[in-house]
């Protein structure tokens, strides 16, 4: 390829060749216009290709310009490099910035991120749901406008961020606990990262009712035992008298092994997330020992009906589905008054599941209570389920075992009629 110099040397060359054959035959003047002529002849290629490539340029196909000869087709060929480059480097910027918005959008957690004047830059998602924004609508809106909470705009215009900050009771139910913390990062922008921790809250609450709901249960056996111990030693009892109170310290003390007994089964339910095994249960075998569990408890106050529709046999772990069918029948024995009648059924109805249910003739649930019964030491009333010897824990040991077994606790409940427990288990545990 020719350098610019040669080029050059040679338009002047073929100039002079051109004037000087031109002043041979018609003179002076067509001599002059020869040589202009020839020296336009690069000008007008110039020119040429500045057209083109203003219009590639206008139309932004640079990297795609026709070819050329000479000194521009070097250009065309670099500048079209170039531009290629430089598209393809805002390509991989642009692919880099749309993965880290996705990752952005995939993060359970709300992002918020302001400028210096605190207005919103963008946010995802999550953040939308939390305070109700929306980014095309809101970008670059004072975020302090748009989320009123006091404590927040507090807590922005403090400019202390070394400690989060805890929201209660915000969102679009109102019903949310949300941990937010600003962080200040390049050229005085701030970015909000929030987490929902409203299931934290519920269990941090639940395990502080459960630690106070313990010690209460322990506590008032306990305090008896001692009242009966100090009496004992401190007074002049005869035999029939130590006779009485040692046989209430023993009530005390069963009803205290009882309570351990069911923190320890619901312990290791709650501990074993994987399913119930598919083992073989024999359900006539199983209903012949509920029975006798429950004729020696009501002690001939109640009627009992335990019927087997079917030979059909269910799949589980028979220790676990003998405690829950045991905690219903149990708990209807307890709850219903004497003379009344109990009843509990195996059967399999027409979808092909496996149903246990046991009906009583008790004073019945009023609706308000039925989605709380599986509460860990949840009691209707309190006072007679302390009479009856409930440790409050039966109906969510049912609900831990219905759920190794991927069953359904179904429970319906007239006020002044009695009550009906459902154990409804699918169709794959069931075997003929």
């Amino acid at each position: 390829m020719l350098s610019v110099f040669t080029r050059f040397f040679f338009f002047i060359c073929l100039a002079f060749i051109a004037a000087y054959l031109a002043l041979l035959g018609w003179g002076e003047s067509a001599a002059i216009a020869a040589g202009i002529g020839v020296l336009a002849i690069p000008l007008i290629y110039s020119y040429i290709n500045l057209v083109r490539l203003k219009k590639f340029i206008l139309l932004n196909r640079v990297e795609s310009m026709p070819a050329a000869s000479g000194l521009w087709e070097d250009v065309f060929s670099r500048l079209e490099r170039l531009v290629r480059n430089m598209k393809n480097q805002v390509r991989i910027i642009e692919q880099q910035h749309e993965r880290f918005i996705q990752a952005f959008q995939a993060s359970p957690n709300g992002i918020i991120m302001l400028d210096d004047q605190d207005q919103i830059e963008w946010c995802n998602a999550i953040a939308e749901v939390f305070f109700g924004l929306s980014y095309k609508r809101d970008a670059l809106q004072k975020v302090n406008y748009l989320i009123r909470r006091p404590e927040f705009v507090k807590y922005l215009n403090g400019r202390l961020f070394d400690e989060p900050l805890l929201i209660e009771q915000i969102g679009p139910s109102a019903n949310l606990t949300l941990m937010l913390q600003i962080f200040p990062f390049a050229e005085n922008r701030r970015l909000i990262m929030i987490q929902d921790v409203t299931d934290l809250r519920k269990t941090e609450a639940m395990r502080r009712d459960f630690v106070a709901n313990v010690s209460h249960e322990m506590r008032t056996p306990i305090t008896v035992l001692m009242g009966f111990l100090e009496t004992v030693q401190s007074l002049e009892l005869n035999k029939s008298q130590q006779d009485q109170y040692f046989e209430m310290m023993m009530a005390q003390a069963k009803r205290m092994k009882s309570l351990v007994e069911d923190l320890l089964t619901l312990a290791n339910l709650e501990a074993n997330t994987l399913p119930a095994p598919m083992q073989p249960v024999q359900i006539p075998t199983m209903m012949a020992l509920l029975k006798n569990d429950a004729e020696a408890l009501s002690q001939g106050r109640h009627a009992f009906n335990f019927e087997t529709t079917t030979s059909c046999k269910l799949l589980g772990e028979e220790r676990e589905l003998l405690s829950a069918f045991s905690n219903l029948v149990s708990n209807a024995i307890r709850y219903t008054p004497d003379v009344g009648s109990i009843s509990a059924k195996w059967t399999v109805n027409p979808q092909g599941q496996g149903e246990f249910s046991v009906t009583d003739t008790g004073p019945g649930i009023s609706s308000e209570h039925l989605p709380r019964l599986t509460e860990r030491f949840y009691r209707v009333d309190r006072s007679r389920s302390r009479d009856t010897g409930g440790t409050g824990l039966g109906l969510a040991i049912v609900k831990h075992i219905a759920n190794r077994h991927q069953a359904q606790l179904l429970i319906e409940s007239v006020t002044g009629k009695g009550s009906k427990f459902t154990l409804r288990f699918p169709k794959e545990r069931i075997s003929e």
